[in-house]
């Protein structure tokens, strides 16, 4: 009998150790999947808030490059992406020159050198302040490209407000960044599983020593429990 209910103590130890595993492994998954997707998220070009975020644009037309970084064979091009709604905005990208047959049908529909329309591209990369010298040859070059009717006044002024104060640099990788509250979560994670799965297997000493403790604080009260009654028989 005592075995009994030394087994279904144990047991019960178990359930509740298994149950308060369960619940923090399902804390820590769900932390490590969201640190996971920060770190991976990609966001469209509109959103971008600093030079850390990887980004994206969709091309539906392209010019040719307009400036040129002869050592990095860079070219930077403006490139117009349209919205569902039908809206447009230009911006300006940069990218490795050597990649140009990649965007050629999309740059020859653009100068109408073909009347098929290409595909949208979508391209990433990482946001590059635009230097002074590079906003001044933008502004004289914006309307060999613009059509005329569309065609708007920029200058130093008010060139953010139509250009943003960064073109997206293709030619830059996404980054691995590690991320060392990811990695911590991790490991937090396949510890406790590690220890939910001992525990099923039973050969979990935290469920051990709660079993002796447990058994050792009823012996104890027990005992008391037994002194108090010889003692009151006593008094009678």
């Amino acid at each position: 009998m005592k075995k009994k209910k030394i087994n279904e103590k144990r047991i019960a130890i178990k359930m509740i150790m298994c149950l308060v595993y369960l619940v923090i492994i399902s804390i820590l998954f769900v932390c490590s999947y969201r640190l996971f997707q920060e770190k991976k998220d990609i966001v469209p070009w509109s959103d971008v808030e600093n030079v850390e975020d990887y980004t994206y644009v969709t091309i539906s037309k392209m010019s040719e490059k307009f400036a040129y970084y002869k050592e990095s064979n860079v070219g930077i091009h403006f490139i117009i992406e349209k919205e569902a709604t039908g809206q447009w905005h230009t911006y300006l990208i940069a990218i490795d020159e050597s990649e140009y047959d990649e965007y050629k049908n999309i740059i020859d529909y653009t100068y109408e050198r073909t009347t098929v329309e290409p595909s949208p591209k979508k391209v990433y990369g990482y946001p590059v302040i635009t230097s002074e010298e590079l906003k001044k040859i933008a502004i004289k070059n914006i309307k060999n490209f613009v059509p005329a009717e569309n065609e708007v006044t920029i200058t130093e002024e008010n060139y953010e407000s139509y250009l943003t104060n960064s073109y997206l640099d293709t030619t830059k990788e996404q980054k691995d960044n590690f991320s060392i509250i990811l990695f911590v979560s991790l490991i937090l994670l396949f510890i406790v599983i590690f220890l939910f799965i001992i525990t099923l297997l039973d050969k979990d000493m935290i469920v051990d020593k709660v079993d002796k403790t447990l058994e050792k604080e009823i012996d104890r009260a027990r005992f008391m429990f037994e002194k108090q009654k010889k003692n009151k028989k006593k008094k009678e």
